[in-house]
């Protein structure tokens, strides 16, 4: 059984207004990636765009016990995936707008934004990210 999948699924269940689509496409390229000895600590969806009125950008996000990882299936073929270590991680940021949130991940490399997440679901990611990234 695909527990990036269980873990997304369970956070959609629990923050419906989040936007996001095919849950199970995204969560098996995650699945695809896991090294072994590495356990799903956190998962949930969102939009991996700045903009409010793109919703068809879905990702899965799933923190493990080694690192962080991005992933979404294109429609056709192939997709993306990104995965942030510890060491690369700088900081997290929250917005919350009227209806929706975002989460900005900074890391060395990159800008990382998540939008389009449930108000609600805003704090329980900040906690689940920040404490990791402590540890």
């Amino acid at each position: 059984m695909n527990s990036v999948y269980e873990k997304v699924k369970k956070f959609k269940e629990k923050y419906p207004f989040t936007i996001a689509w095919r849950l199970k496409a995204h969560s098996d390229v995650v699945f695809k990636h896991l090294n072994e000895g590495e356990e799903v600590k956190y998962a949930f969806a969102a939009q991996k765009n700045d903009n409010p009125f793109n919703i068809i950008t879905t990702a899965a996000v799933v923190l493990t016990n080694r690192r962080l990882l991005v992933a979404s299936k294109r429609v056709v073929f192939g997709y993306f995936f990104n995965s942030i270590t510890p060491d690369m991680f700088n900081d997290i940021k929250v917005s919350s707008g009227i209806i929706w949130g975002k989460v900005y991940i900074d890391t060395i490399k990159e800008f990382v934004t998540l939008s389009n997440i449930s108000k609600p679901a805003l704090t329980e990611i900040e906690n689940e990210i920040s404490t990791y990234m402590i540890e």
